[in-house]
């Protein structure tokens, strides 16, 4: 008889076939504690259903196909004419469907919206990050269109429509649309007041057209784009549309998709203009805050896809150290590894209970709520993306060398997580951001301190936090040297005042034993001993 040389034993079984939201506690509880009544049934029936096509063998196969057939550029024809167009996998169109069904594009005209958009977005960016990103260009347009009237009447349903409607036509063909974005060039990046493309006004009023460039157009098969372009004025925003209204392509020459470190199921182009036509969005030289409000709504999807990379991260080292043994015990009963795992867990939870409170606000609309906003999510984008790259490394290390190869996922992960600090601002670009608020819109300080305040007397170490932070904000002189200091200090302080408000006690005093007392290492894993380590990882279990 031949020996068995290869029995599978000791490897964890795949995760899968499980709802990703319901197994969240923290997203479902953030859910609960910001609807209520029938909003909120209605809510988790539909987070379930997403849930579970997310947590399904079959988006996770969406996924991994996306991702290893990445987009490819046709910039012609057979016959030599120009055609600019970008062929993605089926997959892709399939991954993209469903988060346009799933109305991750129509929250700003539905009752609780924002929060039941941030909760779907997070659970469905588990099952592929990178078609969230014309998901979110497209919902946060709808904000610089209402600029115009006009223009939002004509776009708006389009962009908010639950139907996928891929191909390039003209809008008045279409039952869904999707929209990009083209800011930064290659000379000045961030800097967009050093954009160089010109707008010269046209017969007609209120369209131009461009000649210029982008260095980076986000999601180029998009319908229509919103621009910034230098005016006679100043910097102004356009509206670009692919293809316009007698049918005809408008000029819009993708030169070259972007070869990137992650992101591969998503396009990402540099782009010409030349003699491109454009129609105006707000007024000449005011394109900055034109725009500025689709920003602040891309930046808070920074967060939420954060808060998404980091749940699946921590689900996944959970799951692995569960079922894995080592040394006599399953991994999840090392203390060693329960520090590890715990820290990681809390992380994840602080980001995604800071992510549906910022949704919650868009929701509430009042001038405290938006003021609240003005501060907050530069800072929680700031913090939460700078932590996600470091949990991601630390998960994917908890599954050892399966966690380095591809089939686990954690890869991918791995390179998704440094896109969302980059994109809509780096790290300097949303702390500066911060000091701008704190120097010019006292309101914004007033409502920042405000909630986290509601705190207050509930944990020593919160409280010794908030007075730091007072003496910190009361001297803003030379302040930009330590800039990031403070930011990160204020994103800490108003997690800690969320979960000490909503959290398990478990979770709220590991958080600010570690985060805001001082009792924490460099590395993931130095949580003190005499914390309930068990409990908080516990929560973080996905039970299949």
């Amino acid at each position: 008889m031949a020996a068995t040389t290869h029995t599978v034993t000791n490897q964890a079984p795949p995760l899968v076939g499980y709802d990703v939201f319901t197994c969240d506690r923290a997203l479902v509880e953030g859910v609960e504690r910001h609807l209520d009544g029938s909003l909120l049934d209605d809510a988790r029936a539909e987070l379930s259903l997403l849930g579970r096509t997310a947590g399904s063998a079959q988006a996770q196969e969406w996924g991994a196909l996306a991702n290893e057939n990445p987009p490819v550029l046709h910039t012609h024809d057979r016959y030599g004419n120009r055609v600019d167009e970008v062929a993605f996998h089926p997959a892709w169109h399939r991954l993209l469907g469903k988060a346009v069904a799933a109305g991750l594009t129509s929250a700003w005209n539905r009752p609780g919206g924002h929060v039941r958009r941030a909760a779907g977005f997070l659970v469905w960016t588990q099952a592929e990050a990178g078609h969230g990103c014309p998901v979110s260009m497209t919902h946060a347009a709808v904000p610089a269109l209402r600029t115009d009237p006009a223009l939002a009447a004509e776009w708006e349903p389009l962009l908010t429509s639950t139907v996928y409607d891929d191909g390039l036509r003209p809008a008045a063909q279409k039952a869904g649309a999707l929209f990009g974005m083209g800011m930064t060039e290659k000379q000045g990046g961030s800097d967009v007041r050093a954009n160089t493309t010109r707008a010269t006004a046209l017969s007609e009023e209120g369209t131009y057209e461009l000649v210029g460039h982008k260095w980076f157009c986000s999601a180029p098969m998009s319908d229509g784009f919103l621009v910034l372009a230098q005016a006679e004025a100043g910097l102004t925003c356009f509206l670009v549309p692919r293809v316009l209204a007698d049918g005809t392509r408008n000029a819009f020459a993708i030169q070259r998709l972007k070869n990137k470190l992650g992101n591969r199921s998503n396009a990402s182009s540099e782009v010409e203009f030349d003699g491109t036509w454009a129609r105006r969005v707000g007024d000449e030289g005011r394109g900055v805050r034109t725009i500025i409000e689709m920003v602040a709504a891309t930046r808070l999807d920074c967060v939420i896809g954060s808060a998404a990379l980091m749940r699946q991260a921590v689900a996944q080292a959970v799951h692995h150290a569960t079922y894995r043994e080592a040394f006599g015990g399953k991994l999840v009963d090392k203390p060693l590894m329960r520090n590890v795992l715990a820290d990681l867990a809390l992380e994840s939870e602080a980001a995604t209970t800071l992510a549906l409170r910022l949704a919650a606000a868009y929701d509430d609309g009042s001038e405290r709520e938006r003021a609240f906003l003005r501060l907050a999510v530069p800072a929680a984008k700031y913090w939460v993306t700078k932590r996600s790259t470091p949990l991601a490394a630390e998960a994917l290390e908890c599954l050892g060398g399966n966690g380095y190869v591809e089939d686990s996922g954690m890869p991918r992960l791995l390179r998704e997580s440094p896109l969302n600090s980059i994109w809509e601002g780096s790290g300097n670009v949303q702390a500066l951001d911060v000091l701008r608020a704190l120097q010019r819109e006292p309101l914004a300080l007033n409502a920042f301190l405000e909630e986290v305040g509601a705190a207050r007397g509930a944990d020593h170490r919160l409280d010794a936090a908030i007075k730091d932070l007072l003496t910190e904000l009361a001297d803003l002189q030379g302040v930009e040297a330590r800039a990031r200091r403070l930011v990160e200090r204020m994103a800490l302080v108003l997690q800690g005042s969320l979960l000490v408000r909503h959290a398990p006690p478990a979770v709220a005093d590991a958080f600010c034993a570690s985060r805001l007392g001082g009792d924490w290492g460099a590395a993931f894993g130095t949580l003190p001993h005499s914390l309930d380590l068990r409990a908080v990882v516990d929560r973080a279990a996905v039970h299949l």
